[in-house]
């Protein structure tokens, strides 16, 4: 599959609209999530994590921010609507990088997820594609992702 070639800054924002945000950098990866969280938070089989630079990520409007204790102990924030409750990022508290809920940009066309985590919750009438990487829970190391992600699956940021 051709790799498509999109416009930087992307841009993108809550359901309702109240929040809004601008990313400036190409990001990073993007990966699709499949742990009951994130199947509870989207009202759907997984939720899209695409792993951005926090700083290049510039928010517009209200936003209400939660913590949460994660399997591994550790604590995440998940930066909120708090019009409609839609999440636009989540991130270890004081991290460089976070995770922007890819069905959150304005357009989505081109989003070609290079993994599956958490695979062990998924659905049992998804399936997924030979050419990604898939892993039962948590990966250790996001390494493996990323690259598989800018080698084979990252669109043309120009």
């Amino acid at each position: 599959m051709p790799r498509p070639s999109v416009s930087l800054p992307l841009h993108g924002g809550c359901a309702c609209g109240a929040v809004r945000y601008t990313l400036t950098s190409a990001p990073l990866a993007l990966f699709a999530c499949h742990c009951s969280l994130c199947q509870r938070q989207s009202g759907s089989a997984f939720g899209l994590s695409m792993r951005v630079t926090r700083a290049d990520l510039h928010l517009e409007g209200p936003t209400q921010t939660r913590l949460r204790d994660t399997d591994r102990g550790t604590k995440s924030e998940m930066v909120c609507c708090p019009d409609c409750g839609g999440r636009i990022f989540n991130a270890r508290p004081g991290t460089a990088l976070c995770h922007l809920r890819g069905g959150t940009l304005d357009d989505t066309s081109w989003l070609r997820p290079s993994a599956h985590i958490w695979t062990s919750s998924a659905q049992p009438w998804v399936s997924f594609g030979a050419e990604t990487l898939i892993h039962d829970g948590q990966p250790d190391d996001l390494q493996p992702i990323v690259s598989l992600w800018q080698e084979r699956f990252a669109p043309v940021f120009d």
